[in-house]
C-alpha cells in the first residue's frame, strides 16, 4: 500500500510493488560487495561482468589468442610436405581453385628447413626455433579450414563465428557466459601491437550482445589506454559525481524499464574510475626481474620484437589480475602482415622474428607462474597460404587447410590432429571449422556452446551457429 498525493491510501499492484523495491532488494546483496574494497561504493550491484557458474567444471578460466594477422603458411609453419621440395617450380599437380588474385604459378617448396623437435618429434619450420623448444606442450591443428578466403569476411568468421559484420567476437560470448574474475579491469582485452585486422574493431565488438562485453582496446606503450586520466581535482570530486549520474540514470531504469545503453554506460563508467588505479600498476613492470624480460625479447634488436614482448607480458599479468579473455594482435613495420602475396621468404621471416621468442617466453612463463593449467593459449591466422606460387615468390590465400595450435590447461600436449594432402593443400583428414575451435574453447572454459545463447531477431542466436563439434581428441 501507499498514499497518493492527497494523502489517501492505494494498493500497489505486484508490479509496481516490484518496481519501486527493486533498489532495496539489490542493495541487501551490495551490502557484501561493499566490503570488499575493490568494489567500493561505485559499483553496481548488478554488473554484468559479475562472475557467472559455469555449465560443467571447467578446466581453464582464462582464454590468450595470438592472432597472426594475414594468414601464416602453413606449409612454411607447421605442416611439412616434401613434395613440395621434390616438385618446386613444376606445374601444380592438383586442380587449383579460384584464387584471391589469380596470379596463380607452379609449385613453390618451403625455403625453410623442418626438424623433429622434443619428446614427440614433432617437425617445427625454422622459422619458429623458440616456439620449437615447446612443442611437446603444442596441439597442432593442421586440418583448419574456413569458409571465406577474404581478409575481411575471414576475419569475422575465425573471430565471432558469422562472416557477416556485426556478430559479438568470440571474447565477447566469453564474458556474456562467465563475466569477469577481474574487479578493475575489463572481461576481454585486446593488446593492439599495431595492426587492428581487416574488418576493424567489429573484430573485437559486442553484437547484439550488451556493450558492456566489447573488447577494451589496450594500445601499446606506456599510454595504452585511452582517456583513463581523472580530469575533476580529485578522487573524492570524481566519484560524487559519478555517485549522483548513477543515481539519475537508475532512476529512469526503475520507471521505464531495463535500457542496454544506458546500464552498459553506468557499468562503463564505473569499471573506468575503478581503472584509474588499477591500469598504472597493471602498466608497471618494474618489478618484473630483468630475466624475465630478457625471456620475453624486451633486449632484442627489433623494435617490433620488443614490442611484441611487451604486449605478451602484459596479456601474463592481466590474466593473473582476471582478465578473462586477451588477445593480442601483431606489431606492425613487417611488411603486409603474414599476407606474402609476393617477397614470402622475407614477410615470413621478419613477422617470425618479431613473436618467436616471446611467445615462447608466455608458454614457459604461464608454467613457471602456476598459470599453465588454467590459461589456454590458442596461436593461429584467419586462413593460410597456397603450396604453388602466386606469380613467382609469394602464396595467395588458402581457406581449404591451414594449421592452428592450441596450449595449456585441459589441452594435451606434442600432439598432431588432422592432415591435408601430400601439397598442403586441402584437409584429407579430421577436418575442423571454426565452430568447431570455438566451441573446443568454450568447453574448456566450461560452457556448453549448444546453452549459450542470446534472443535476438525472433530466436536464440549462439557463437557457434548450429554447428561446432568439441575437439576431444586434443583434450586431456
Amino acid at each position: 500500500m501507499h498514499f497518493s498525493d492527497s494523502g489517501i491510501p492505494q494498493r500497489l499492484s505486484r508490479r509496481a510493488m516490484l518496481s519501486q523495491c527493486a533498489a532495496g532488494f539489490g542493495s541487501l546483496a551490495l551490502t557484501s560487495l561493499l566490503a570488499e574494497k575493490s568494489y567500493g561504493s561505485i559499483v553496481s550491484a548488478h554488473s554484468p561482468l559479475t562472475p557467472k557458474p559455469t555449465h560443467f567444471p571447467a578446466k581453464i578460466r582464462n582464454v590468450i589468442f595470438l592472432y597472426m594477422d594475414g594468414g601464416p603458411s602453413q606449409v612454411d609453419t607447421f605442416d611439412p610436405k616434401p613434395r613440395l621440395s621434390a616438385e618446386d617450380g613444376k606445374p601444380f599437380g592438383m586442380k587449383m581453385e579460384p584464387t584471391q588474385f589469380n596470379n596463380n604459378g607452379n609449385t613453390l617448396g618451403s625455403p625453410w628447413e623442418f626438424t623433429h623437435h622434443g619428446k614427440s618429434g614433432l617437425p617445427v619450420s625454422s622459422l619458429f626455433p623458440c616456439i620449437a623448444q615447446c612443442v611437446d606442450d603444442l596441439a597442432i591443428i593442421r586440418s583448419m579450414t574456413s569458409e571465406f578466403s577474404e581478409h575481411t569476411n575471414a576475419n569475422y568468421f575465425l573471430h565471432t563465428g558469422s562472416g557477416l559484420q556485426g556478430r559479438p567476437s568470440m571474447g565477447a560470448w566469453t564474458g556474456y557466459g562467465l563475466g569477469s574474475e577481474s574487479l578493475d579491469l575489463p572481461g576481454f582485452v585486446v593488446l593492439n601491437g599495431g595492426l587492428i585486422p581487416p574488418g576493424g574493431l567489429d573484430n573485437f565488438n559486442s553484437g547484439f550482445l550488451p556493450a558492456s562485453y566489447q573488447g577494451s582496446i589496450f594500445k601499446a606503450g606506456a599510454n595504452a589506454v585511452a582517456n583513463i586520466n581523472r580530469t575533476e581535482a580529485s578522487p573524492d570530486l570524481q566519484k560524487r559525481k559519478l555517485d549522483l549520474v548513477r543515481k539519475l540514470d537508475q532512476g529512469l531504469i526503475h520507471r521505464v524499464g531495463q535500457i542496454d545503453q544506458l546500464e552498459s554506460s553506468i557499468a562503463n563508467a564505473e569499471l573506468a574510475f575503478r581503472m584509474q588505479s588499477a591500469v598504472p600498476e597493471l602498466l608497471d613492470d618494474s618489478q618484473e626481474s630483468s630475466a624475465t624480460k630478457r625471456l620475453y625479447g624486451f633486449e632484442a634488436d627489433l623494435p617490433q620484437t620488443r614490442t611484441y614482448a611487451a604486449q605478451c607480458l602484459l596479456a601474463r599479468r592481466l590474466i593473473e589480475r582476471g582478465v578473462r579473455f586477451v588477445e593480442i594482435t601483431c606489431p606492425s613495420g613487417g611488411g603486409d602482415r603474414w599476407d606474402q602475396h609476393s617477397k614470402l621468404r622475407e614477410g615470413h621471416e621478419k613477422n617470425a622474428r618479431f613473436v618467436d621468442q616471446p611467445i615462447a617466453a608466455l608458454l614457459k612463463d604461464l608454467k613457471s607462474r602456476g598459470l599453465w593449467e588454467s590459461t589456454l593459449v590458442v596461436w593461429g591466422g584467419e586462413f593460410g597460404r597456397t603450396p604453388f606460387a602466386q606469380g613467382k615468390d609469394g602464396r595467395d590465400h588458402n581457406p581449404f587447410g591451414f594449421t592452428m595450435w592450441m596450449a595449456g590447461g585441459g589441452v594435451k600436449g606434442g600432439v598432431s590432429y588432422g592432415a591435408t594432402d601430400d601439397y598442403g593443400y586441402k584437409v584429407v583428414d579430421k577436418p575442423v571449422s571454426i565452430h568447431d575451435l570455438h566451441a573446443t574453447m568454450l568447453h574448456l572454459l566450461g560452457i556448453d556452446h549448444t546453452k549459450l545463447t542470446f534472443r535476438f531477431s525472433g530466436r536464440d542466436i549462439r557463437l557457434t551457429d548450429v554447428y561446432g563439434e568439441i575437439i576431444h581428441d586434443i583434450l586431456t
